[in-house]
């Protein structure tokens, strides 16, 4: 597994991670046990990034990986800890809260449910409208200086708010969405954390499976009950098929270089620039066995151009989340 460094001082880390969201339940029902095997398959294949959230069902993921992780050498993975989104008894987004104490509060839930000691890259999930971003960073700083957390990270947050957490403690990465069709970051954002020396960590990669070249408009692959693709735009009737049109665009590029359209649809944002590790949402060791391939897969000048033509900056339909979700973001679609 190829390698990259996150930030200018940040740790080096497999050139692609792995995201554990869709362990606990966020697409549908999820096998505890294929779940726990496909975290350290991924482990035992040189992937050594592992993205979670305090919030993933409940602190559910967190416990998932503790267990998955359990008897590997600490210093054989990075864990990356998103935080500061509340949940409603229904586990429905019920907010943000990004004040000091509740930082505080929440690293030290996730530390006793992870079994570890550290934490190695924790970040604010959303920007809290009601709290200066000087102020939760400000928080997290305290955590690296006491060691409970290693570096500082932020997740979707815009230009200007990135620049503001920087001046306070050096953030060694961004994760936030970017695929061939959620490209909103190439005009700020990109260039932001490009100038300032800050990594990226790309979700969405495969855009929830909308094109991994697996999803179609059968009844039998549309979104399941739980499965929060029911409501996103992207999978509604009056748009599906259109941005499955351009994965069909992208099946025929692939077939001519020999691979399947996940790993096209990962190697494309990998090959955006060394700074960007891409994180894959496997939840089987079928899918990761696909995905982890892209790691190794170059793309010439001239495919990335046969790739631009076939989806080009804008083509597809829908938003990447419902409305009320998009005023948040740090770079819209």
């Amino acid at each position: 597994m190829q390698t990259r460094t996150l930030g200018q001082n940040g740790p080096t880390v497999s050139a692609i991670g792995l995201g554990g969201m869709s362990m606990s339940g966020a697409y549908g029902t999820a096998d505890r046990d294929e779940s726990i095997a496909t975290v350290q398959a991924a482990l035992d294949a040189g992937i050594t990034l592992i993205d979670t959230a305090d919030f993933y069902a409940a602190g559910h993921n967190e416990l998932l990986l503790a267990e998955a992780l359990k008897g590997r050498p600490r210093d054989s993975y990075v864990l990356s800890v998103k935080t500061g989104m509340l949940l409603n008894p229904n586990g429905l987004p019920g907010g943000h809260d990004g004040r000091p104490e509740a930082i505080r509060n929440s690293v030290a839930h996730s530390l006793t449910r992870l079994g570890t000691d550290h934490i190695d890259i924790y970040r604010p999930a959303r920007r809290d409208p009601d709290v200066p971003i000087e102020e939760t960073v400000g928080a997290i700083k305290e955590l690296v200086e006491a060691g409970y957390v290693r570096y500082a990270g932020l997740s979707e947050m815009n230009a200007e708010t990135i620049r503001r957490a920087h001046a306070v403690h050096p953030i060694t990465d961004l994760q936030i969405e970017y695929s061939l069709i959620s490209r909103a970051i190439e005009a700020e954002v990109l260039p932001t954390l490009r100038e300032l020396g800050i990594g990226l960590t790309a979700y969405g990669v495969l855009s929830r499976g909308l094109i991994s070249g697996h999803w179609t408009t059968d009844r039998s692959t549309r979104p399941a009950p739980g499965d929060h693709r029911a409501g996103s735009p992207r999978f509604a009737a009056d748009n599906v098929e259109h941005n499955l049109a351009l994965v069909e665009a992208l099946r025929a590029i692939a077939e001519v270089k020999g691979c399947t359209v996940a790993q096209l649809a990962i190697a494309w944002v990998a090959a955006q620039g060394p700074e960007i590790v891409p994180l894959i949402g496997a939840r089987t060791r079928t899918r990761l066995d696909e995905a982890r391939i892209a790691a190794d897969l170059e793309l010439t000048p001239d495919d990335l151009a046969e790739i631009e033509k076939a989806v080009p900056l804008g083509a597809a339909r829908g938003d990447r989340y419902p409305s009320f979700f998009m005023e948040n973001l740090g770079a819209g679609n």
